[in-house]
């Protein structure tokens, strides 16, 4: 059965910024695996799977953009479009303390099948979607578990990620951090893994860009994404334009 790889909605809307979302959902296409990785449903709607809440967080961001967006159809755990084809976390065997069946004896030839059905396809589509804003500002959006397994409780509400491009990221967690929110700078994780996406359609274009988590128990519903997505728009907004970029 054919899978597409990606979802592109509002292609036509005219604002600058392209939303990102490259962990949007936890589908295993039916020709991988069998259609699932060997693991129990419950870790499949775990954070392991996928950005909880991210996805409904980017379609109504883009929404109050007016603005496209492209969102991934396979689970991160199948191949992570966020990182780099010569990564050795593309085909994740462990995550979290949990062991992933599917990919445990998954061989060269596996990866590159899962590499030419799914990841270049949806980077191509990313590309192309990029190609055709005038001069485009990128956003992606992710999620974050509270809380790995073992760890301390993560106490910020959103991250911001960015590389050796901060000039939206920085004006952007000033604002975030005004209006009241713990903001990670660089946190929960470091913000740039060569030939990631946001390095490759931001950073090896020049173009202005941030990447934003958000803590998913807080967009783990609808109410919470809109909430967000709401508060997120008019910064946003304001940040681009008084960057002057």
């Amino acid at each position: 059965m054919t899978h597409d790889p990606y979802e592109i909605i509002g292609e036509n809307r005219p604002g600058r910024w392209l939303i990102a979302c490259d962990h949007a959902t936890n589908t295993v296409p039916d020709w991988v695996h069998g259609g699932d990785l060997g693991l129990p449903a419950a870790d499949m709607q775990r954070h392991i799977a996928y950005d909880i809440g991210a996805a409904g967080v980017t379609r109504k961001l883009a929404e109050a953009l007016d603005s496209p967006a492209i969102l991934s159809r396979f689970s991160r755990l199948v191949c992570d479009p966020n990182r780099g084809e010569d990564d050795p976390t593309i085909m994740m065997r462990l995550y979290d303390g949990t062991i992933i069946p599917g990919n445990r004896n998954a061989d060269d030839a596996e990866k590159e099948e899962r590499l030419q059905r799914l990841y270049r396809p949806y980077h191509a589509a990313y590309a192309d979607l990029a190609n055709k804003i005038d001069n485009p500002v990128i956003c992606a959006v992710h999620s974050f578990t509270p809380r790995l397994q073992g760890r301390h409780p993560r106490p910020w509400e959103i991250g911001v990620l960015y590389a050796d491009d901060a000039r939206l990221a920085t004006p952007f967690m000033a604002a975030c951090r005004a209006a009241g929110w713990c903001t990670g700078d660089n946190q929960p994780y470091a913000g740039h893994l060569p030939g990631d996406a946001v390095d490759r359609h931001a950073l090896q274009h020049g173009r202005p860009n941030v990447l934003i988590e958000l803590r998913q128990d807080l967009i783990a519903d609808e109410a919470g994404q809109t909430l967000w997505a709401n508060r997120l728009a008019p910064i946003l907004t304001q940040v681009l334009a008084q960057s002057g970029l």
